[in-house]
């Protein structure tokens, strides 16, 4: 799959393409004309972010039963039809074209980009078998 799961606002990779920020705000104090050359992204699209209460949830969590809890309701939303069409259409695109989604987190693996780059994988997965 040529999707990369980034953290916004690092160093680009070789090669990364159009970087996607799947985050419900824009970053705070950068001008929106230097979104893309400050390496945050280049096109915003908070269609795949969670909802502000499920992302409250996630910024709360502090037990595993709590993040579960967070996992079920983001994953939930991303069934929802909108989400779902995103991520079809991304998992489609990611065989011909490089690029790149992201969020802000520090730590990846309390985040929804860690969970959204499970339902890319298990959708591109699905359209290449």
């Amino acid at each position: 799959m040529s999707i990369r799961i980034v953290r916004l606002g690092t160093p680009r990779a070789h090669g990364e393409g159009l970087r996607i920020g799947t985050v419900r705000r824009p970053p705070r104090g950068v001008p929106k004309t230097e979104f893309a050359s400050q390496n945050w992204y280049d096109v915003w699209y908070p269609n795949l972010a969670p909802s502000a209460e499920t992302m409250k949830m996630g910024q709360e969590a502090e037990t595993p039963a709590q993040w579960s809890a967070f996992m079920r309701k983001y994953k939930a939303e991303m069934a929802e039809a909108d989400a779902s069409r995103s991520l079809d259409l991304l998992a489609a695109l990611s065989h011909t074209t490089a690029f790149s989604v992201g969020c802000y987190c520090e730590d990846e693996s309390r985040c929804h980009r860690s969970l959204l780059r499970g339902l890319l994988a298990e959708r591109g997965a699905a359209m290449a078998g």
